[in-house]
C-alpha cells in the first residue's frame, strides 16, 4: 500500500522491483531470482522454474508470472497487458545493459528512474521487524560471550573469526551479515581489516566486529578488547571512543539529523586530538541488509524518524599501532533510543 502511494505521487502506472532485499521486503519471497511488477490493481512476481513453488508458498498474494525464456520478452507482455505507459524502476540497481534490453522490447514505455523508493520504506521498522532484529542481536551477544570464554594469546585472527562464525551458524544463523572482522595490534588500524594468520599477543588491542543473519534480519556489533595488560595509550584512546559513543547515543533522537549525530562524536574525538584518525561515518541503518538507510555521517541527508535503526560506531585508528571501535545497534523511538546490543563494553579481558 505504501509503495502504491508512489504511483500517484510520481504519476506512474507501475513500479518494477528486483533488488533482493527490496523484493523480499515487499513480497516475502526469499529466492535469488525474481522481479516484482506492482500497479494500482495488480502485484506480479516473475521468476523461473526453480522458484515456481517457492513463490506460491512465500508470496501467495502475488500473481506468479512464469519466466520460460528471456525475462525482457515476458516483461514486454506484462506491461502491454497492464497498459503500462510510465514505469518506475530502481535506477541504482539496474544496469545500463538491462535497461537497454527492456526498453527495446517494451515499446512505448517511458522508463522513470526511482532512487531509494523501497529503501525509504524499509528504513522504518515495524514491531515484527524489531523482534527479528532483537533475536539476531541476541545471537551476536551470545557469540561474543562464547568467544570470551576461549579467546587467548597465541590464537590467530582467523581462528577467532572461525570460532565466532561456527557458534553463530550452529545456533540458528542462516549466514553472516558480513565477514567477521578480527584485527589485532596494527591490523586494528584498518577499519575493515580481514582476519589473517597474525598471532594475537598479550597486551594487543583487538577490534572484533561481528554480525549474523537470523530470520532474514542482520545484526552488527563491535567491541575492542585487550588480553592482558594494555598500554596506557590504548586505555586513553579506548576511553575517548567510549565517551564519543555515549555522547552520540544520547544525541540520537527523532528529528535529529545524521550530520548532527555524527558531529557530536566527531567533535569530541577531534577535541581529544584524534580528528584525523576518525575517517568513517558514525553509523548506518540495519535490517534485511547490514548497511541501509538511514546514515549518520558528514554527508548524510537523513533526519531520524521513529522506527529507524542505527549503529553507533565511532572509532580511532592509529596507523602502525592499533585501532579502537565500539558499536551498538539502536532503535529510534519517540522518547529516545532503545539499545538492542547487550554486550558490555570492557577495554580489558583477563
Amino acid at each position: 500500500t505504501k509503495l502504491r502511494n508512489t504511483l500517484n505521487e510520481r504519476n506512474l502506472d507501475a513500479i518494477l522491483v528486483g533488488q533482493p532485499a527490496n523484493r523480499r521486503y515487499l513480497s516475502g519471497f526469499t529466492g535469488s531470482a525474481g522481479t516484482l511488477l506492482v500497479s494500482a490493481s495488480r502485484a506480479v512476481l516473475a521468476s523461473d522454474f526453480r522458484y515456481y513453488e517457492q513463490v506460491q508458498r512465500e508470496a501467495p498474494d502475488f500473481e506468479l508470472a512464469k519466466v520460460t525464456g528471456r525475462f525482457s520478452d515476458l516483461l514486454a507482455e506484462l506491461v502491454t497487458g497492464m497498459a503500462v505507459e510510465r514505469l518506475g524502476f530502481e535506477s541504482q540497481h539496474v544496469t545500463v545493459d538491462q535497461l537497454r534490453q527492456w526498453s527495446q522490447n517494451a515499446h512505448g514505455v517511458e522508463w522513470v528512474p526511482l532512487k531509494d523508493t523501497v529503501e525509504r520504506l524499509r528504513a522504518i521498522k515495524d514491531e515484527d521487524e524489531v523482534k527479528a532484529l532483537r533475536r539476531s542481536t541476541a545471537l551476536t551477544d551470545a557469540a561474543f560471550a562464547h568467544l570470551l570464554g576461549l579467546i587467548r594469546p597465541g590464537m590467530t585472527e582467523r581462528e577467532v573469526a572461525w570460532e565466532i562464525e561456527t557458534y553463530m551458524r550452529t545456533h540458528g544463523a542462516s549466514g553472516m551479515a558480513f565477514d567477521p572482522i578480527v584485527a589485532a595490534g596494527p591490523n586494528g588500524a584498518l577499519p575493515h581489516a580481514r582476519p589473517s594468520d597474525h598471532v594475537i599477543q598479550t597486551g594487543q588491542p583487538i577490534v572484533i566486529d561481528i554480525g549474523c543473519i537470523l530470520d532474514g534480519y542482520c545484526s552488527d556489533m563491535t567491541r575492542t578488547i585487550c588480553l592482558g595488560q594494555p598500554s596506557a595509550k590504548y586505555l586513553e584512546v579506548w576511553s575517548v571512543v567510549r565517551e564519543a559513543h555515549e555522547a552520540a547515543r544520547e544525541t540520537v533522537a527523532v528529528g535529529v539529523t545524521g550530520v548532527e549525530a555524527d558531529a557530536v562524536a566527531r567533535d569530541l574525538i577531534a577535541g581529544a586530538g584524534y580528528a584525523e584518525y576518525f575517517g568513517h561515518g558514525l553509523g548506518h541503518g540495519v535490517g534485511l541488509a547490514v548497511h541501509e538507510s538511514p546514515r549518520a555521517s558528514r554527508l548524510s541527508e537523513d533526519t531520524f524518524k521513529p522506527g529507524m535503526t542505527l549503529t553507533i560506531e565511532p572509532g580511532i585508528y592509529l596507523p602502525g599501532e592499533f585501532g579502537v571501535r565500539l558499536e551498538d545497534l539502536v532503535i529510534i523511538r519517540e522518547d529516545g533510543v532503545e539499545v538492542l546490543t547487550g554486550t558490555p563494553k570492557e577495554p580489558v579481558v583477563v
